[in-house]
Order: C-alpha cells, then sequence, then structure tokens
C-alpha cells in the first residue's frame, strides 16, 4: 500500500494520519470469505469380501440354497483353502486327498512301470491307515504322485499338472481381491504358460544386478529345469510341502512369490546342476547372490532332497560335504556345518522326515536317522538312531517316536506341545 517498507524510494516515510484513515477506509470494504466446508460423504463400502475365503472368520459358508434363506452351515476345514468355484474344488482335491488317488486307478494303465509301482506304494500306504499293518519307512513314496504331475508320453499324452493350474487359478482370485496387485500377479504367474517359466522370471528379477543381467540368468534358470526332470518334479514337491505344512500360507502363489526359503532353495537346485556340470564358478556366483539377497548359504555341491521346507530362511546354513535327506523341515538358523579341512567328507548326513528346530547346529560328519526331531537351539555332534528326539547343549534323546512311519516334519510340532507329548515315548 506504499507505507512502511513498501513506500517507493525517494518516497516520505512519515505516516499521515490521513493516509492511515484511507488505509482503514479501505480495509472496510474488503469482505473475508468465510472456508466453505465439504459435505459429508456416505460411508464407503468395504473394498474387500472379508468374510469369505482366506479371511473368514469362522470355519463356515452361507447355504444360499432356495427355499432356506440365508442359514449358516458350519464345514470342516481342510489345509488347503477353496473359493467355493467348482473347477478350484477339483483341482484342491487332487492335489493331496488321498480319495483322489483312489478314485483313479483306473488311470494308472497309461503309466510305465515305474510309475505304477510308485502309485501302487502310495496306495499301500493310505488302506493302511487304521490297521495294525507296519510299513517300513524305506517304502514310504515322498514324491509327487503321478495323478499330480506327469511328464508327456512318447504317444503324445498331455502332460497332467495339477499344482500349476491350481496356482493360476489362486493367483486370480487374488488378483480380484487386490487391484493393486493386478499387474505383478499377471507378470509373474498368470501370461506365463508354465511354472518353469514362470520361476524362470521370478528368479531372475529377485537375484539381478549389474554384474548379471536378469535375462542371462532366466537363461540359466531355464536351461537348468530343462535338462532336468527330477528338478522339475523337485520344484513342485517343495511348493506343496510348503503348502501343506505352514499355518502362515494361505495359497500357492504365497509360496512362489514371497517365501524367500523357497527361492534359495531353488537357486540351490540351479547352481547344483551348474556345480555338476563342471561350472563352478558360476555356481559360486549364484550361491553368494543367494547369500546376499536371502541370507541363507548352501553350497553348490551340498546333496538336497525333495519336499523340503525351509520355513523362514535366515541365517540357514548347509555345508559342501552335507545330505539333507527328502520331506525335511527345516527352521531358521539352523547349521548343518563341517568339522575338518578341505577335502574331507566333514559335514552332516540328515535322513528323510527329519524337523530341524530353530537354531539347531548339527556339527560333523555323523548321521541323523530318519524321522528325527531335532529341539530348537541344540548342538548336535553324534549320531542319533532313527526316529530319536535330541534336546540340550550337547544334544541329549529323551525319546522317541512310537510310531515307526512318524515324520515331525509333516506335523511341525514343537517339543512339550500336547501333540508332539501324544506321539513320543519320553526316557525317564
Amino acid at each position: 500500500l506504499g507505507v512502511g517498507k513498501n513506500q517507493p524510494i525517494g518516497g516520505n516515510t512519515t505516516f499521515s494520519s490521513k493516509g492511515d484513515q484511507d488505509i482503514e477506509n479501505v480495509a472496510s470494504y474488503i469482505s473475508i470469505i468465510e472456508p466453505v466446508s465439504k459435505p459429508k460423504s456416505a460411508l464407503k463400502k468395504p473394498r474387500y469380501d472379508t468374510g469369505a475365503g482366506k479371511n473368514a472368520p469362522m470355519t463356515g459358508s452361507y447355504d444360499t440354497s432356495p427355499g432356506d434363506g440365508k442359514s449358516f452351515r458350519t464345514t470342516t476345514k481342510t489345509h488347503l483353502l477353496t473359493t467355493g468355484d467348482e473347477d478350484s474344488a477339483r483341482l484342491t482335491r487332487a492335489v493331496w486327498d488321498k480319495d483322489h488317488f483312489d478314485e483313479n486307478q483306473s488311470s494308472s494303465a497309461n503309466l510305465d512301470g515305474k510309475q505304477q509301482q510308485n502309485a501302487g506304494v502310495k496306495n499301500d500306504i493310505f488302506n493302511a491307515e487304521g490297521q495294525d499293518t507296519v510299513t517300513s519307512y524305506e517304502q514310504i513314496d515322498l514324491s509327487v504322485p503321478p495323478s499330480v504331475y506327469s511328464l508327456p508320453t512318447i504317444n503324445g499324452t498331455k502332460q497332467i499338472d495339477l499344482v500349476w493350474d491350481l496356482m493360476r487359478y489362486e493367483a486370480k482370485v487374488e488378483a480380484a481381491r487386490e487391484p493393486l496387485l493386478v499387474s505383478f500377479l499377471y507378470s509373474t504367474i498368470i501370461n506365463h504358460p508354465t511354472l518353469e517359466s514362470a520361476l524362470a522370471f521370478h528368479l531372475a528379477n529377485r537375484l539381478s544386478n549389474p554384474a548379471m543381467l536378469s535375462t542371462q540368468i532366466m537363461a540359466l534358470i531355464r536351461e537348468a529345469l530343462d535338462a532336468d526332470p527330477d528338478f522339475r518334479r523337485n520344484l513342485r514337491a517343495d511348493i506343496l510341502a510348503v503348502r501343506d505344512r505352514d499355518p502362515a500360507c494361505n495359497c500357492l502363489p504365497d509360496v512362489f512369490l514371497y517365501f524367500k526359503g523357497f527361492h534359495a532353495l531353488q537357486t540351490y537346485r540351479v547352481s547344483h546342476y551348474l556345480w555338476k556340470s563342471g561350472r563352478r564358478v558360476l555356481a559360486h556366483y549364484l550361491q553368494s547372490q543367494v547369500s546376499q539377497h536371502f541370507q541363507i548359504d548352501i553350497h553348490p555341491n551340498a546333496t538336497l532332497g525333495s519336499g523340503i521346507m525351509l520355513d523362514h530362511g535366515t541365517g540357514i546354513v548347509i555345508g559342501e560335504t552335507a545330505h539333507l535327506g527328502h520331506n525335511c523341515s527345516v527352521l531358521h538358523h539352523v547349521t548343518l556345518g563341517g568339522s575338518g579341512k578341505k577335502g574331507v567328507d566333514r559335514h552332516p548326513k540328515v535322513g528323510n522326515g527329519v524337523l530341524l528346530g530353530a537354531g539347531a547346529s548339527v556339527l560333523g560328519n555323523i548321521n541323523i536317522g530318519d524321522g528325527c526331531q531335532v529341539g530348537a537351539g541344540t548342538l548336535v555332534i553324534e549320531d542319533l538312531p532313527p526316529r530319536s528326539v535330541a534336546v540340550g547343549v550337547p544334544a541329549k534323546i529323551i525319546g522317541r517316536f512310537v510310531d515307526v512311519t512318524a515324520q515331525p516334519s509333516i506335523g511341525m510340532n514343537q517339543l512339550g506341545s500336547k501333540e508332539s507329548d501324544e506321539d513320543i515315548a519320553f526316557y525317564i
């Protein structure tokens, strides 16, 4: 207004009473505009259906059949979640339901001799449930049965891959539930023709860096998968192992996309293939990337079976000459360490169906028998007989499992729980 510091240069800085009066007169004509208040909007409906699927507060569903209205009907909860769709229910039953294998005995005529033998062993185990017949541990078939996954035969029979079918279906359900992840789910799972293609794409993006592009890593993964049929079958067994044992897992895409123990295990299988092919420098490179990104260190020359779950994964160390059997569950900060110098068989040999608790250390060239359970924080430096339960530093055998076919890796019951005490005969 030309007063004070705003006065033009050379002007008079003395305030006149008339000038002050003029300012007051001008201000009296300026109307103060009140802020406009936004109208209160109606309450928005929740974006997600929190009463269905994995978000259901109770194990039940609404029966909307004609004439009955909406009556609540309780259901039995299983470890595989369904969305009520007929196709999803069929795939879910086919993955692990024993009745599915019994109902499809007629399809075994098209299998080769080895597959028929495996399917027969699987059905013998199912039929033996509830009877006094004892099944030896060596007869248990821990692989994915042919009715769930089978390679195409010479005569052009279509490949069966129910794991991939179920994963793609559940990914579509998750995409419909969460719009922000639609692009991510389509690029990593839904748009891929096979599980192998999706795995190569996803792991390559997780492990890429300026030294090696994602396209180069993806080519290595596809090479290993295409050359090794056992790798492809173990991949599906590992996914189902996590889905079946981890209560925090809600669907197959959760395992595939987010569980770093699963990612580290599959990258190990690629590096193991490279090691056996003589490309040891490249195998060490992948081992280093896994250690850096996932905090899990598995030597490429170690031997790991199928159906393995690395729960949480952080801090797991598996040495060069270590052996980990089929169907094992390994929790975080477990060490299968060596004792001795280079060139010596110096690491543990762990059998099938073994549960290694969090922080357990197994050191030296010792044997852990089939079906053993090692408690959290235990230090094992001597052999453990099959089905033993060991705790303490150093380890002390406190009991053994009564059932000769017991696999604590599947039940995941920690020592001291009611479920665990029912299956173990403790020593006094």
